[in-house]
């Protein structure tokens, strides 16, 4: 996660969490002079189309407050998902088991992209079976992480 990424996680958070929903994660997509802030919010009850407006209001009325971004950008509000990204180390645990798809920022044996099984969650690294081989991929050494839908 960039620095940029971690303020606005803390900045954000509360309001989140005062509307009652978890800040899952967000992801600050740059693209030329025009960006994507994606803020991602989970509750146990699900998320609807009503939570997400009230959210994106709450995020909105914040980001103009303090303005964390320079440039232009869209803001958006959506549940992770089936494909529910993986942000935090929590994220990881409770997707043991799951099928993921990994891109690291460096490459590791070889490669940046891994699709396989994750088996396990230390402190700091995931073990994934890929390819007939487990690979120990240090979880800050990951650029993104979504379980892969199965239906």
């Amino acid at each position: 996660m960039t620095k940029l990424e971690q303020d606005l996680v803390a900045m954000l958070s509360p309001a989140v969490e005062m509307l009652g929903f978890e800040l899952h994660g967000l992801e600050f997509v740059q693209a030329g002079r025009h960006s994507t802030l994606r803020v991602y919010i989970d509750h146990d009850a699900g998320i609807t189309v009503d939570n997400c407006a009230d959210v994106s209001r709450q995020v909105s009325a914040i980001l103009d407050v303090e303005d964390p971004i320079t440039n232009e950008y869209d803001l958006e509000v959506s549940s992770p998902g089936v494909d529910r990204p993986l942000f935090k180390q929590d994220h990881y645990e409770k997707a043991q088991g799951e099928e993921v798809r990994v891109r690291t920022k460096l490459p590791q044996d070889g490669r940046r992209n891994f699709k396989g099984d994750l088996v396990s969650v230390s402190s700091d690294m995931i073990t994934l079976s890929a390819d007939g081989t487990e690979h120990m991929i240090m979880i800050s050494n990951i650029e993104r992480a979504n379980i892969i839908a199965k239906f």
